[in-house]
């Protein structure tokens, strides 16, 4: 991880998901603040509150809007497409998916605090 003072998007329904990538990203000591949203329409209503948001950790499967749809807001948007996102899921079968339509890496929960620590580190370059 390059980058000192992150901000970091969370966006996940579960919120002891949450809560555990809470804790994971503060221990690093290289995140400032983690901002959390409950599905992707509550996370676009804060990307477009904000311009402080250096990466997106991202769920699939959400109520209201869903973490491919997200992903499809985020990447069709000028000022938010350079955005790195790594997408935290459940179903793998949603990977190709996901990728496809922009995630920057995809990592299956449970999530490990190693293999989030490598997947920021590959993305924030």
């Amino acid at each position: 991880m390059h980058k000192k003072n992150m901000t970091v998007l969370a966006v996940d329904d579960d919120m002891i998901n949450l809560k555990l990538l809470r804790s994971m990203l503060m221990k690093t000591g290289n995140v400032a603040e983690v901002v959390e949203a409950k599905n992707g329409s509550d996370a676009i209503g804060i990307l477009k509150a904000r311009n402080d948001i250096d990466l997106i950790l991202l769920d699939i499967i959400m109520p209201v809007m869903g973490g491919i749809e997200m992903l499809k807001v985020v990447r069709a948007d000028e000022n938010l497409r350079q955005l790195p996102i790594i997408v935290l899921t459940t179903d793998e079968t949603k990977k190709s998916e996901a990728l496809e339509f922009g995630a920057n890496e995809f990592l299956m929960k449970p999530i490990r605090n190693d293999d989030l620590m490598k997947k920021i580190a590959s993305v924030m370059v």
